[in-house]
């Protein structure tokens, strides 16, 4: 593989730095009452557009907690509600501790499509987001992966060339739409095959 220049990696949030698993939210529902964990779930894929539009930060904060909040029948609290949609949350500790060496040799941004209710009880208060010059996310960008104008709020920030930024994510669609802005990108598929491909690249 050509060598090229790269001065940008951009990392996607969940299921790369934070892998996330929503039978948690079912498991903490079936406690409550049976069936509901499974009403919760099948409603949030029928949802999805309304879901995907929170994300863009086009429905507020209240409305998405009541829609929420009606696909169990209101049967929790906001707390509760909050909590069990919110801690689905893990740190994929090797990844992470590579950052703070990624640091020092490239510009690092992180890419989420996420939403004001994860952002502030699921992931904002982990250390090592501090190791991210900026944060780009969907909500507060109106935009989400794979449009377009969320990948070019990165390169708005770092006012580099497309060709020097390198994006890593989950998602085949989010990781194809960016290469044909001119990025170079890594379908992210296990920790040993993110190193693989770094390493193939110079990266690292």
């Amino acid at each position: 593989m050509t060598k090229r220049k790269y001065s940008v990696i951009v990392s996607d949030l969940g299921n790369v730095l934070i892998p996330f698993d929503y039978n948690i939210s079912y498991n903490k529902l079936e406690k409550i009452e049976t069936g509901l964990g499974q009403r919760f779930l099948d409603q949030y894929k029928e949802n999805y557009d309304f879901h995907r539009r929170f994300e863009k930060g086009e429905v507020s904060e209240e409305k998405f907690l009541s829609r929420l909040s009606g696909f169990i029948n209101n049967k929790v609290d906001k707390e509760t509600l909050i909590n069990i949609y919110s801690k689905i949350f893990t740190v994929n500790e090797d990844l992470v501790s590579l950052l703070p060496e990624l640091k020092k040799r490239y510009k690092l941004v992180l890419l989420s499509n996420t939403n004001i209710i994860h952002q502030k009880y699921g992931w904002n208060e982990y250390s090592f987001l501090k190791n991210f010059e900026k944060l780009i996310l969907s909500h507060e960008v109106g935009a989400v992966k794979p449009e377009e104008k969320i990948y070019r709020a990165v390169e708005k920030y770092t006012k580099l060339p497309s060709g020097e930024h390198i994006f890593i994510d989950d998602i085949f669609e989010y990781v194809e739409a960016v290469k044909n802005l001119g990025w170079d990108a890594i379908q992210f598929k296990s920790y040993n095959q993110l190193i693989n491909e770094l390493k193939i690249r110079g990266i690292i």
